[in-house]
Order: structure tokens, then sequence, then C-alpha cells
């Protein structure tokens, strides 16, 4: 008796909470003629897109809801509201979703509080009739589980009003998979920007400084191998030291562009050897990645893995205060998966890319919302993958990446 009344104590608070949304429905109502009396008179056609935002967060609070009840997510489609306000307009008043949800509204005002008042009416028998045939005659309960059954009633009715057609939700789904690659895509575009201007900085102030002064020191030298050999002699030295320290600039840009011990080692090889030259003590761990006949990943998402480690491990040992760190590089079913936690401080966090979020540029910094982990973020949205940051304050911190590969 005891769990059938406790039952039927979350579908009257599930009601109830129904009744409520349908008095707010009421009010609502009234919200809706001054809008469409706004927008004839054109001067308030701006209230509209605001007013149909309103009412998809209400239908949006009761899907969830209805899904909490049942289990079962209540799916939506929208057309999303954006440009100007023509355009905006347009939009709210051709969405097949928009008509959906003021056909609910208008039901749910009855439904939702003849189901609230229905089980007012089942409490004040139940309470007599399961009394007497449970206490007394020691039988299930028959009357306060209609209760449930009307709560189930409600979320069944949701369900059926608020639904999408099939149509309606793949056409949903194509809009936010344009609206993501629109911004991976404008990511990727700014990245690749950033890079060239990094390498054109790292040439300039580097091997072009180097190469002429290089170039000086052996004009020097011509001028005066006749006059004094010793001089000369000390000035073609110098152009030693500036020619090898210039060789050493480019090849710090060429592994910038692309690491050659990617290409000679294979991911798990340059893993090894960035954590064998970190400064932390780094554990690697591989699944699936090693042995002679496994096939490599495609080189875009090998450099894409090399630089997420790298940066993630440069980020630790800069910021995170820990002296420990793990990798993990794991193959699976059309996936490369990456992860690297240290025992730090935590506090890391960084935005989701945004076309409009500022190029990233150099590393970031545990606590800082550092630059680094967005170059991460978008190097590995463009490739369509998806990464993880987890860092509460206190640690640890854990970045998880999951590139799509086929092996």
């Amino acid at each position: 008796m005891r769990e059938t009344v406790e039952q039927a104590g979350r579908a009257t608070a599930q009601l109830m909470r129904g009744a409520a949304l349908a008095l707010v429905s009421y009010l609502f109502i009234g919200l809706l003629l001054f809008t469409a009396f706004a927008t004839v008179l054109v001067v308030g056609a701006g209230v509209l897109p605001e007013t149909v935002l309103l009412l998809r967060r209400m239908a949006g609070f009761k899907r969830r809801q209805a899904a909490a009840w049942t289990g079962r997510p209540v799916p939506e489609a929208y057309a999303p509201l954006t440009g100007e306000l023509f355009e905006r307009v347009r939009t709210a008043t051709r969405d097949p979703g928009t008509y959906r949800d003021l056909r609910w509204l208008f039901a749910h005002f009855g439904y939702g509080l003849l189901l609230a008042y229905a089980s007012l009416i089942v409490w004040s028998f139940g309470w007599f009739v399961d009394g007497v045939w449970c206490g007394l005659l020691r039988r299930p309960a028959v009357v306060l589980p209609l209760v449930s059954r009307l709560a189930d009633l409600d979320a069944a009715w949701t369900g059926a009003l608020l639904t999408p057609s099939p149509e309606a939700q793949r056409s949903a789904a194509l809009a936010e998979r344009v609206e993501e690659l629109t911004v991976t895509r404008a990511g990727a575009v700014a990245a690749h920007g950033a890079e060239l201007r990094r390498i054109e900085r790292d040439l300039h102030d580097g091997a072009q400084a180097r190469l002429v002064a290089l170039s000086m020191r052996v004009g020097l030298a011509r001028r005066a191998f006749d006059k004094d050999p010793d001089a000369a002699r000390r000035l073609l030295d110098d152009a030693q030291n500036q020619a090898e320290e210039a060789l050493t600039e480019l090849r710090h840009v060429v592994r910038g562009i692309h690491p050659p011990i990617l290409t000679d080692r294979g991911l798990l090889g340059a893993v090894r050897a960035l954590a064998a030259s970190s400064g932390l003590d780094v554990a690697v761990d591989a699944d699936g990645l090693e042995g002679e006949d496994v096939p490599r990943a495609p080189a875009a998402v090998e450099a894409a893995a090399y630089f997420v480690v790298a940066e993630a491990l440069t980020n630790a040992a800069k910021h995170s205060g820990s002296e420990r760190a793990w990798v993990e590089l794991a193959r699976t079913a059309g996936r490369l998966r990456v992860v690297v936690r240290d025992e730090g401080r935590g506090g890391a966090e960084t935005p989701a890319p945004t076309a409009s979020t500022p190029t990233a540029s150099g590393t970031g910094g545990g606590g800082t919302g550092g630059s680094g982990l967005l170059g991460m973020r978008r190097r590995v949205a463009a490739l369509d993958g998806i990464m993880e940051v987890t860092s509460p304050a206190g640690g640890p911190t854990v970045i998880e990446v999951e590139l799509p590969c086929a092996w």
C-alpha cells in the first residue's frame, strides 16, 4: 500500500505541474492575442519572434516533464530564428513547429486541468476504497493506481501533440548539422590563418634574421680574405654557427607544421617521444596501435592527435603543478581515442569554438581558459571529432578526444 501511495503522490505532483503550466497557458493566450494584434499593425512585428521563442520554451518544459515521467525523450524540431527581423518573422510564421506548439497549447489548457481535477477526485475515493480494500481484505489497490494512469495519459497526449513528423526531424537535424559545419569550417579557416601567421613570424624572427646575419658575415669574410685571413677565418666560423642555428630554426618550424617523427615512427612512437621530453613522468598506454601489421590512421588524424597530446602535456608541465601525467591511445571501430590526464590543480576551461571566437595562438594555461585549449578544440572540430575537458578546481584535468578514423 505504501508503494502505491508514493507512486500516486508522484503522479499527482506530475499532474499538478501540468495544471500549473495549463494556467500559464491561459495567460499566454492573452500574449498571443496581443502579438497577433501588434503584428497586424506591423509596428509590433518584432514581438512575434520573441513570443514564438517563449512558446518553444513552454513546450520544451512540457517535453522534459513528459520525458522525466516516461523515461522516453520527446524529440523537438524547430527552424532557427536567426537573421534580420523580416527573416525571423517569416521563419516563425512558416515553421510547422510553431503551429504544432500552438495546437498543444490550446489542447493542454483543457486536458492539463481536466486530468489534475480527475486526480483529486480519484484521491478522494482512493483513500477510503483502497484503505479498506488493502488494509482489511489484503487485496491490491484498485483506485489509487488510476492516478498513475492519468499521468501516463498526460505524457502520452503530450508526446502525440509535440512530437514532430519524421520529415521535420530530419530537416532540423540537417539544419543543425549545417550550422555545426559552418562553425567548424570558420574555426578551421581561422586556425589555418593563425598557423600561417605563426610560421611567417617564426621565419621572420628566427631563420630569416639568422640568414641575413650569415649573409653579412660571408660578405665581410670575402672583403677581409686578402688583407686579414685570420679575421676572415673567424667570420667564416661565425657564419657556420649562424648557418647551424638557422637550420635549427627551420627544423623547429617544420616540426610545427608536421613533425617528421610522425612520418618516421608513427603516432605511438611520436607520442612516446613527446612523453620522454616533456619534463613530466608520463605513462603512455596504447590499445590496438602496437604491431607492424596495424594500419596507420590518416596523416591529418595522426597530426591532430599528436598536437593534442603535445599541447596537453605542455599545459600540464607549465600550469598544473603535477609531476605525473597519463596518455592513453586507443583504436576503436572507426575512431581514434586520445585521453590525457594529470593530477594537477585543475581549473582549465575552454569555450566552445564559434565563428567569432578569437583565433587560437600560443599555449593556454589551466584556469585561464587558455587559447591553447581552444586551438586544440578547433583542430579536433575541423576533423569532425569530439573533445571534452574535465577540470574541476583541485584536479584532476582530463582531456578526452575522439577522432573519426577509417582504419
